[in-house]
């Protein structure tokens, strides 16, 4: 027997100009989706984005220093990578 994850929703209102709605709606109808879903998937990425951006990463001295002999070697070829470099897109084919 599988119980459902029942979560708890609030609203949210904002005021929006006749411009923004039909852009809204016209993203929303090139998705699919309603209004209220194109809205809230939006807005949670780009606070996500926000969030990640803002992020500091703290290391030790000595992880600073294997960060950096990391990423200021020379570059190493790696061979999948070539190959899937040398691939046409699929939109090419």
């Amino acid at each position: 027997m599988s119980s459902a994850v029942r979560r708890q929703t609030r609203r949210f209102s904002m005021r929006l100009t006749d411009t923004e709605i039909s852009i809204i709606d016209r993203a929303a109808t090139n998705r699919s989706q309603s209004r209220a879903e194109s809205v809230l998937d939006a807005a949670v990425r780009a606070a996500e984005d926000a969030i990640v951006d803002s992020r500091v990463i703290f290391l030790s001295e000595e992880g600073f220093d294997d960060f950096m002999r990391l990423t200021s070697g020379p570059p190493r070829v790696v061979p999948a990578l070539v190959e899937l470099m040398k691939r046409k897109a699929p939109w090419e084919t």
